[in-house]
């Protein structure tokens, strides 16, 4: 499989980042877990880092396969549980560090904000 590397910041409003995406072998899978549709931000991380786009309310995945994980979370639990599992975390709604796990949410693996106009690929 080819995957490609990409670089996702904040977008306006948001906290965190930029924030580096590198699949492999291994970490080869984009999860999102977020209510309702399935987020556009979630399909074009996917389409351009070449892994696969997973359901995590749906699917469970190992957290060594998780490339990154999509989340659409105002400031509850869900903020700060991919980060206390060291999983670069891209949040739709703009929040910030909060929740009781936000000692874990750092900017080196928490972005919130995010829009498709806040991915690039990076060689």
């Amino acid at each position: 499989m080819d995957y490609r590397k990409i670089k996702i910041t904040k977008g306006s409003g948001g906290w965190g980042g930029p924030l580096i995406i590198e699949p492999n072998e291994t970490k080869n899978k984009v999860v999102y877990i977020t209510g309702g549709a399935r987020p556009e931000v979630a399909v074009k991380i996917a389409e351009m880092t070449g892994c696969e786009l997973v359901d995590g309310f749906k699917t469970g995945v190992p957290d060594k396969e998780v490339a990154c994980a999509v989340i659409n979370c105002g400031g509850t639990l869900r903020c700060g549980i991919f980060p206390q599992k060291n999983i670069m975390t891209i949040n739709i709604m703009a929040t910030g560090r909060s929740g009781p796990l936000a000692m874990y949410i750092k900017e080196d693996n928490y972005v919130s904000a995010v829009k498709e106009n806040n991915l690039e690929y990076i060689d």
